[in-house]
């Protein structure tokens, strides 16, 4: 079985090879194909991959090319994390908001809306290939923002494209660890959209236990989205957030938070791997460890800005692994019909009311060799059935703006955004990121 992943020379490649070196079923990807814009990189990363597989005479075979259409011709899975602008759009994704004194920040608010529209075309681009070089393949997605990628692609390649994100899985599963409960054996009523869900319920023997958690504060305070959150907040709301809501709930310490560090997200991350890849050219025989002990870094520092001064992150969190299980495990459920129950960003159809049909969702699925069906999700209402309709409605107003190559529409999306307060910071914000990104500014050309 082939498998290629686009964004071959990414930093969280090897977490996905890892995965695939325990994979020891019969049938397993015995094939990886990477594909990157960036050969050096890419080099770099397929050097770490062969370290890791050294002594491993069963490890799949690495295979890197610059080549788009020889990556995806007649594989079976593709595996999308690109990131069109590199680090150095992230970084502009996040300060010509926050000059603004706006929240400046990847996939949420302004910042997402920056990187969608300037990854949309590349996306469309890939999805027509993907249907003329390889029409039986399956597409997981986990370029940001996932659910606004996703539902663009399904307008090409239809439900053979989904979306993944770690994100819910780990907050049911830190739900059900704090009530000292196995996360396989509990149900998580979670529904929304991606970076914008809640669990609602968390049900195990037949019996939804959340009420019980929300009510003992030592135990919320156990989970990282009690100390992110506060035990008040979620009694009050009845549910846990997805970590992605405390740019909504908590909007200005949010910006302040960043505003106050020394340096964003992204301008860390963008020094942090030119350090790995600088180090790894020279010193190449430690390619792997050296990629270990800077993905070590990366994790612990995830959503810093959140937390308080001298809190780290949790380590059970840091140790847990991530979206690279999600993407092993929907492959296998599909390569092997192992019928499995996912959380997963797919096209809505009637899972969850008052969202369109063809809106892509983040909710239960089961999942076996015909792809993933969504299940009826548990319904949103009052204000977070608000919320996602609001951020449903400026996602697609995004993705007819890079369709179209609309400058209004895309002036639409920033103003209505509920993180962006006014038109005239809208027509600033879309004016600063056309100057400072060029990829985002040849969609309007």
């Amino acid at each position: 079985m082939r498998l290629t992943i686009l964004g071959g020379g990414g930093f969280r490649v090897p977490l996905v090879y890892g995965a695939l070196l325990g994979d020891r079923h019969e049938r397993r990807v015995d094939e990886l194909v990477l594909h990157d814009v960036d050969a050096g990189r890419l080099g770099v990363i397929e050097r770490v991959l062969r370290q890791m597989a050294a002594g491993r005479p069963d490890a799949p075979t690495v295979t890197a090319t610059t080549s788009l259409d020889e990556a995806l011709e007649g594989t079976d899975f593709v595996f999308s994390a690109i990131r069109v602008g590199g680090l150095e759009g992230r970084t502009c994704d996040e300060r010509v908001a926050l000059d603004l004194g706006v929240l400046g920040q990847e996939t949420t608010g302004p910042g997402g809306l920056a990187y969608g529209l300037r990854t949309l075309p590349v996306a469309l681009d890939i999805a027509s290939r993907v249907a003329r070089l390889a029409p039986d393949a399956w597409f997981i997605n986990f370029t940001n923002p996932a659910g606004m990628i996703t539902q663009a692609m399904q307008t090409v390649l239809g439900d053979r494209v989904m979306g993944i994100c770690d994100s819910p899985l780990g907050l049911g599963r830190r739900a059900a660890h704090a009530l000292g409960l196995p996360g396989d054996a509990t149900r998580f009523g979670y529904s929304g959209l991606n970076h914008c869900g809640w669990l609602q319920t968390l049900v195990h023997d037949g019996r939804d236990v959340l009420p019980s958690l929300l009510a003992q504060p030592e135990l919320l305070l156990s989970t990282e989205e009690g100390r992110l959150f506060g035990p008040e907040w979620l009694q009050a709301i009845g549910a846990i957030p997805n970590e992605y809501l405390y740019y909504y709930y908590f909007t200005r310490e949010a910006v302040a938070g960043i505003r106050g560090s020394a340096e964003t997200r992204g301008e860390y991350l963008l020094r942090s791997q030119a350090d790995f890849y600088r180090a790894v050219g020279d010193s190449p025989e430690q390619a792997h460890e050296l990629w270990v002990r800077t993905r070590r870094e990366r994790d612990e520092t995830y959503m810093a800005e959140a937390r308080e001064e001298g809190e780290e992150r949790d380590a059970t969190d840091v140790a847990g692994g991530g979206y690279e299980g999600v993407a092993l495990a929907l492959m296998a459920a599909i390569a092997r019909n192992e019928r499995a129950s996912m959380l997963l960003n797919v096209r809505n159809g009637t899972a969850l009311p008052g969202l369109p049909a063809d809106a892509v969702v983040e909710v239960p699925c089961i999942v076996d060799s015909s792809g993933p069906q969504p299940l009826s999700a548990v319904p949103l209402t009052g204000h977070p059935l608000g919320l996602v309709q609001q951020v449903k409605a400026v996602e697609s107003l995004t993705i007819r703006a890079a369709q179209e190559g609309s400058e209004s529409l895309a002036l639409q999306a920033f103003a209505l955004h509920p993180l962006v307060d006014s038109v005239v910071t809208a027509r600033l914000l879309l004016t600063g990121y056309r100057e400072r990104i060029p990829a985002l500014d040849a969609v309007f050309r």
